[in-house]
């Protein structure tokens, strides 16, 4: 069984820490955002979450199970504690609440195959994007969003 490892922290790092010194959102848009051109696509996403699914998955079965799951949601919830400034990111367009167990689920067994995960990348990038311009940017934080 592989540990969560220093790669793996880093790559978390980029799912709850949405809150940069540049305002909310642009770390988020630093770390998902591949080609920098300044929008976070859903291909992006799903290449994205394809490193922390790989990173979480302690066992190497192709699944995220309610055990792996605590590490992810212990080290998501530390990530952004440390993080986000108070108050700001705990409503439901909060993208690590589409990290969470449940919300990618699909099938209800109780654990999350890789390619639940991956497949729900459009859905979370739709559930970021409060503009609805199908990307998401700088934008789609804040108050206003």
């Amino acid at each position: 069984m592989k540990s969560i490892t220093l790669g793996a922290a880093v790559i978390l790092a980029t799912v709850g820490s949405c809150f940069a010194a540049e305002g909310p959102g642009a770390h988020f848009i630093e770390n998902w955002d591949l080609n920098g051109d300044g929008a976070v696509t859903a291909e992006e996403a799903r290449e994205r979450r394809g490193n922390v699914f790989a990173s979480f998955d302690a066992n190497d079965d192709g699944f995220l199970d309610a055990e792996e799951y605590v590490l992810f949601d212990e080290a998501r919830a530390q990530d952004q504690a440390e993080n986000e400034p108070k108050g700001m990111g705990k409503g439901a367009r909060n993208p690590a609440n589409g990290m969470r167990l449940e919300v990618n689920d699909i099938d209800g067994d109780g654990k999350v195959s890789e390619v639940e995960f991956l497949d729900n990348a459009a859905s979370w990038i739709k559930m970021i994007d409060r503009n609805g311009d199908g990307v998401v940017t700088v934008a789609d934080f804040g108050p206003r969003g």
